[in-house]
């Protein structure tokens, strides 16, 4: 299952500047290479003019103007792409910038140019045509093509590897960004390009300090000696510092002296203060969650933050690291982190949880994300070794006939087709196929996929419903939005706008002869809609948390079986969130209820909520716990309605009802007994999802989601609790499910 768009990873945004604006600026050349307010598009263009706009992870980014003259290795389309270009003989025999002063005069002027050339490219990146395509790529990339040299000898060109890299400098660009946390797959190149641009930061700048870290000290270790080392060793001279101590340093690569930038003016000496040190060092740092406290960096590369395991954890330091890139609100430094994902129970969640704080459609006030990251995530079809064609790009499917890779091997295979085949091998070993979606994900949700084990809930649902949902584009099924009061005054009529930046998930809105359907009954406010659906919601009581580790607010809201313009037993709203006060939180979860028409099922044990609807005089929409008639209730529960958490029967019946909801209504009923099947549940709300498929009964706080989505269920089937006669207490089993094989078994 896979949409049009699944393989497209960047697009190019046609006419996003004013072309009479685009015109007179580049003519003048006044693009500023950064952060754009204006146009809200981060600028990696260098000289001071503008060409294409192109989005990648929902970042705009703006890139240089294709020159007159581009580049080519072959007049002939077929024979254009990437190559490596030599370096001179005559210039190998040259270690340091005082041998090159020594040379005569002649030696210098034949090759000064070639020189100049390489600081330019090193700094403005660089175009080459590629299959008949004039292809741009940035200084960092150019520098990791041309001047890295790795395990196997120079890297392959990639077309994944250019759009991480022209990411990462719209990264160091923007004010407002501490770097990327980048999810990738296994042997994707990021511990080479991380090596890579930490040697071209670290031989750049003057008076700074360059870190390295990973899943452990040793690894960081590994990083240093093995990769970082030796591409500063075999730097040209041109672009070399001399070092401070010995050649194969342990622990920190000094650099004393600069190596000048060589033009034809200063090409035949050097003058006096372009001799002083750089004074900068590159080193690695043991696993902690205080390393680098108290340091100052201008690059930090983190790789393999989504290993970290207890006690260590990745949240933490960075909450920690993030202090060594600022000086009060002024970012001086970036981050470049990068990773596969252990499975979430294994350090996994940290990193997910710090992966999707990095979202750059969410911000703050000052403009930034949660986590002051950049989050990029390129799926492994476009970044697997042996479908890569001599051009970079992926082999997606099985070609007509075989390709020839960029390893000079032929390709006769494509990568979906080679990922689909080993996922249907591993379909009677859960565990395994789950290890290889972590290490070859195709959607984020593969990336962050957890280990199979006995779960409360169907799994094999659970997660057919994920990948079906990853298959879609989700963005014709769900909308962003917020609620407010029209004209901002309270108890009038609520309207729903999308907002991308609003709190609010919804697949459905009610048509207009639906919305704010209030009912008033003895001069009491009732939804018009309870026949339509309910509401569920867990709630919290106080603004602030210690140390911001509160649990979100949650709300869902679930149609029933009906007859109106509306779907029929499906959630259409999901609301997770903590806003910067509860009362914003109360006001927003009435105006969702006010709206949609539909009453809410609350837990009691945390009143504020359920005293914000009472006081605003709407308690006829708050439900009364559906497990007691009217008279059993306590003086409080007929005062504001709502159900206690805290009974052991309530519990298995709240766990119950997403049971039933599961087999019912996610994934495919093989059975055919509620629906064809071949048929795919609808339920949109991948945060929901996850949330059911780690759902711990013994611990449900950790659970939002899961609270509320069960007690809308409850509201929807509240009959169902009511007592019997004869019997004070409901008695509702559910069962707990074996995953370990390609479908869920009951364990009875």
């Amino acid at each position: 299952m896979q949409n049009e768009g699944q393989n497209k990873i960047y697009r190019v945004v046609k006419d996003y500047v004013p072309k009479g604006v685009l015109s007179k600026k580049n003519g003048v050349r006044s693009w500023l290479y950064g952060y754009n307010e204006k146009y809200d598009f981060v600028n990696i263009s260098k000289t001071g003019q503008l060409g294409d706009i192109v989005e990648i992870s929902g970042l705009k980014v703006g890139l240089p103007p294709q020159p007159k003259m581009t580049p080519q290795r072959h007049k002939t389309k077929s024979q254009q792409y990437w190559e490596r270009e030599e370096f001179p003989k005559e210039l190998k025999r040259i270690n340091s910038i005082f041998q090159w002063n020594e040379m005569p005069s002649t030696f210098k002027d034949r090759w000064v140019d070639y020189i100049e050339s390489e600081f330019d490219r090193r700094d403005e990146g660089y175009w080459f045509m590629n299959e008949g395509e004039p292809t741009y790529m940035t200084g960092s990339h150019y520098m990791y093509l041309q001047w890295t040299s790795i395990d196997v000898g120079y890297p392959d060109y990639r077309e994944a590897n250019r759009i991480f890299f022209i990411f990462w400098e719209a990264c160091k660009a923007d004010k407002r960004s501490f770097g990327m946390t980048y999810l990738k797959i296994r042997r994707s190149g990021f511990s080479f390009m991380g090596s890579s641009e930490a040697v071209n930061s670290g031989t750049l700048a003057k008076d700074s300090r360059v870190g390295i870290l990973s899943k452990t000290g040793s690894d960081a270790k590994k990083m240093f000696t093995d990769k970082v080392v030796p591409i500063a060793n075999r730097l040209p001279f041109f672009f070399k510092p001399i070092q401070d101590g010995m050649d194969k340093p342990k622990t920190e690569l000094a650099f004393r002296v600069p190596a000048s930038k060589i033009t034809k003016k200063n090409m035949h000496e050097v003058a006096n203060d372009e001799m002083e040190g750089l004074d900068t060092t590159i080193d690695w740092k043991n696993t902690d969650d205080n390393s680098y406290d108290g340091e100052k960096l201008i690059l930090l590369v983190h790789d393999e933050s989504g290993k970290w395991i207890k006690p260590n954890n990745i949240l933490n330091n960075w909450r920690v690291t993030k202090t060594c890139l600022r000086l009060g609100s002024k970012i001086i430094g970036k981050c470049m982190m990068g990773s596969t994902s252990n499975a979430l129970s294994k350090g996994g969640s940290n990193f997910k949880k710090l992966f999707e704080d990095s979202d750059v459609d969410t911000r703050n006030a000052n403009g930034q994300t949660k986590s002051g990251m950049y989050a990029l995530f390129i799926p492994m079809e476009w970044n697997m070794e042996g479908f890569i064609d001599r051009y970079g790009m992926p082999v997606f499917k099985k070609p007509l006939k075989p390709v020839l890779g960029v390893d000079n091997e032929m390709i006769s295979n494509g990568a979906v087709d080679y990922w689909d085949a080993e996922v249907s091998s591993l379909k009677n070993d859960a565990d395994a196929l789950n290890e290889f979606y972590r290490q070859f994900p195709r959607t984020e949700s593969h990336a962050f996929r957890d280990e199979s084990k006995s779960s409360l809930f169907n799994l094999t649902k659970i997660y057919q419903q994920i990948d079906y949902n990853d298959s879609i584009i989700l963005d014709h099924h769900v909308t962003r939005g917020s609620f407010h009061w029209r004209d901002g005054q309270q108890d009038t009529q609520v309207i729903f706008s999308p907002d991308r930046r609003g709190r609010f998930l919804v697949s459905w809105v009610p048509n207009k002869n639906l919305q704010n359907n209030v009912l008033l009954k003895r001069g009491l406010k009732y939804p018009g809609n309870e026949h339509i659906g309910s509401f569920g919601c867990d709630s919290y009581d106080i603004s602030g948390t210690v140390g911001g580790k509160g649990s979100n607010g949650s709300l869902h809201g679930l149609t029933k079986f009906n007859m109106d313009e509306a779907p029929s037993t499906e959630f259409f709203l999901e609301y997770i969130a903590r806003p910067q006060t509860a009362e914003i939180f109360f006001e927003e979860v009435l105006m969702a209820c006010i709206f949609y028409g539909m009453p809410i099922l609350c837990e009691n044990n945390k009143p504020r909520l359920l005293y914000h609807f009472k006081n605003r005089g709407y308690r006829g929409y708050s439900l009364n716990r559906p497990d007691k008639i009217f008279n059993k209730l306590s003086k409080t529960e007929k005062e504001l309605g709502g159900i206690p958490n805290s009974s052991e029967d309530v519990k298995q019946s709240h766990a119950s009802a997403i049971e039933s909801y599961i087999e019912k209504y996610i994934g495919l009923d093989m059975s055919g007994a509620y629906r064809d099947s071949d048929e795919m549940g609808m339920m949109p709300f991948a945060k929901t999802l996850e949330d059911w498929a780690r759902f711990d009964i013994n611990n449900r706080t950790k659970f939002d989601a899961s609270i509320s989505s069960g007690l809308a269920i409850m509201a929807n089937q509240k009959h169902v609790y009511l007592p019997e006669q004869k019997q004070s207490k409901i008695s509702i089993t559910f069962g707990k499910y074996n995953n370990k094989g390609s479908i869920s078994e009951l364990l009875r």
